[in-house]
């Protein structure tokens, strides 16, 4: 049974689908929806430029989630939003544990192709190492 459910949100297209799988799961099974955006630092990440990093990520990132906030209110669920700066893989996984979510759900790709080459495959990345399932939307 799935009870909480973890989006990963990137405000790509794929995200976007993915997000709307979690509604659909989450209105079939009465589930919690977390949705985690994770900004990702410079190398090297310094304290400070982490602390405003993160502070520009959640009013990016803010803006985008009002959007998903009404269709989610639309379909009478609630989601909590949050926002982290790490490396993407490594954020979700961690929450994922965290929070003890039955199913991360994400999009396939929200990079371009040689962001994907230099950096690695998010989703792949959290397919190998997440320790609940995983659904990746195309």
């Amino acid at each position: 049974m799935i009870k909480k459910l973890l989006v990963a949100y990137d405000t790509s297209k794929q995200a976007e689908r993915a997000f709307d799988l979690a509604l659909d799961l989450a209105g079939k099974y009465s589930a919690e929806v977390i949705v985690l955006s994770v900004a990702t630092p410079a190398e090297p990440p310094v304290a400070v430029e982490s602390e405003a990093m993160l502070e520009n990520a959640e009013e990016y990132f803010g803006k985008a989630f009002a959007k998903l906030k009404e269709k989610a209110a639309a379909q009478e669920i609630a989601p909590r939003f949050e926002v982290r700066v790490g490396h993407a893989a490594e954020q979700i996984i961690r929450m994922a544990n965290e929070e003890k979510v039955d199913m991360i759900v994400m999009g396939h790709r929200g990079k371009s192709f040689m962001q994907r080459w230099l950096l690695g495959s998010v989703s792949k990345r959290v397919l190998s190492y997440a320790s609940c399932t995983v659904s990746v939307v195309r």
